[in-house]
């Protein structure tokens, strides 16, 4: 073989179809017999907001100056039938995740964070801590099929009550939390055993459909005297029909949670296979809530994938009254941080792709119950980073709606957009750039 013979062969290529990520998984799998379980979102490349752009203003419309015009911020949440409503003074609120899932030192750093921009964080499932309570001005109780924690009392309590029929990275399934996360603090909390595996009812043991939920609504606002706004939380997967039916068996607020949203744990399959993007699913449900006459009465808060100003700006344009934040606030308190990537490393991973957070030995202290590593998370300077983080979120926004020539960010409407692709035209229902053609429509509709 001479010299340039050996160019003759084609180098080695990769499926596209059996990558290596896939190949290690069918190792993996063939080898325990089990299936993967893992934290975190969806990892897949999915239509998103950066698949969206805003337009600006330029002679159609003119801008705000920021020095000196005001672009409002706030809003209130629970407006149809409470007696209390809820006004936050940005548009983003924190995601419910529990104890037990979380630390309680990292359940207080919400609480903190939240508070000092003022809004809104969220128990999860297993009740609240005094921790959370105490540092959180406006706390939301999650009302969950397992029950585990629920407290008539603590009801009374909460600010608002937000009752969870399904999660985005697995619509349709149940939670888990594995053994290792179950202390004793856990276990009592929840009437379980320590160090045994939990998995969540996938649905409510007591109501077999929205009829029922109607009912289930009457009964928290009768515990809470009708003070509280009660919120449906629904996972994207029939956000028309599930946002519908959510106003109609009484529902406040609709919050409505894309397949980018995280988890604490469940199947590596449902996070990637079940659901829709959360771009797909606000559209839809808008339309429900405009074809009912409720947009802007019943409140629509969109999660899922929410990373910053930009994506909070065009959840708003298309029609959300709010936005709230699971995965990102976790990286704001120091999760996936380079500072422990030694650790990472000693687990198989490295920071920013940490997602093993069922085994409970996040090095970053919060998604753990391991008290030597809790104590690596201070909550408070976790709080302040989660403060910064909201800020910045809500500067951007305001900055987006001052340049579209928006007097407040609820302003902010489909029209100020256009998409990149022709599958983020579609589901957002907004034109594809440089064309006046949105996807699936005809001149009618």
């Amino acid at each position: 073989m001479t010299g340039d013979e050996r160019w003759i062969h084609t180098p080695p290529r990769e499926s596209a179809t059996f990558d290596r990520a896939t190949i290690a998984e069918i190792h993996r799998a063939a080898a325990t017999g089990i299936y993967d379980i893992r934290g975190f979102g969806a990892k897949r490349k999915l239509p998103h907001f950066d698949d969206l752009l805003f337009l600006g203003a330029s002679i159609s419309r003119y801008p705000l100056e920021g020095y000196r015009e005001k672009c409002g911020t706030n809003v209130v949440l629970g407006t149809r039938f409470a007696k209390k409503p809820i006004e936050i003074k940005i548009p983003i609120t924190i995601a419910g995740m529990s104890f037990g899932s979380l630390s309680a030192p990292a359940k207080e750093a919400l609480g903190r964070g939240a508070s000092a921009v003022g809004t809104s964080t969220t128990t999860g499932d297993g009740g609240m801590t005094e921790e959370e309570r105490a540092a959180s001005s406006l706390l939301v109780y999650q009302y969950l099929p397992s029950r585990y924690g629920m407290e008539p009392d603590q009801i009374r309590r909460a600010d608002a009550i937000e009752i969870v029929i399904g999660q985005g990275a697995k619509p349709g399934g149940g939670g888990m939390l594995l053994g290792q996360k179950i202390s004793e603090r856990v276990a009592t909390m929840r009437t379980l055993p320590a160090g045994i595996d939990q998995r969540s009812a996938c649905r409510h043991p007591d109501w077999t459909g929205p009829d029922d939920l109607e009912i289930k609504i009457l009964e928290l606002r009768e515990i809470t005297g009708w003070e509280k706004p009660i919120y449906v939380k629904v996972g994207a997967a029939r956000p028309y029909y599930d946002t519908a039916l959510a106003v109609k068996a009484g529902a406040d607020v609709v919050v409505l949670d894309g397949m980018q949203g995280g988890t604490a744990a469940t199947q590596d399959v449902f996070i990637e296979h079940c659901g829709l993007p959360t771009l797909a699913a606000i559209r839809p449900a808008v339309k429900a809530l405009t074809e009912l006459d409720m947009h802007r009465k019943v409140q629509l808060i969109v999660s899922g994938g929410i990373r910053s100003g930009a994506d909070v700006a065009k959840a708003l344009a298309l029609g959300a009254d709010a936005v709230s934040i699971g995965t990102a606030a976790l990286i704001a308190l120091g999760d996936n941080h380079p500072r422990w990537e030694e650790d990472y490393r000693k687990l198989g991973t490295t920071a920013g792709c940490y997602d093993d957070w069922h085994e409970g030995r996040d090095p970053a202290g919060i998604t753990t119950q391991d008290p030597e590593l809790t104590k690596r998370l201070d909550p408070v300077a976790a709080g302040k980073r989660l403060a910064n983080y909201l800020s910045v979120l809500t500067l951007e926004c305001q900055t987006i709606a001052r340049a579209n020539g928006k007097s407040h960010v609820h302003n902010l409407e489909p029209e100020d957009l256009v998409a990149l692709t022709v599958e983020a035209a579609a589901m957002a229902g907004v034109p594809l750039a440089g064309t006046n053609w949105i996807p699936g429509r005809g001149p009618q509709d």
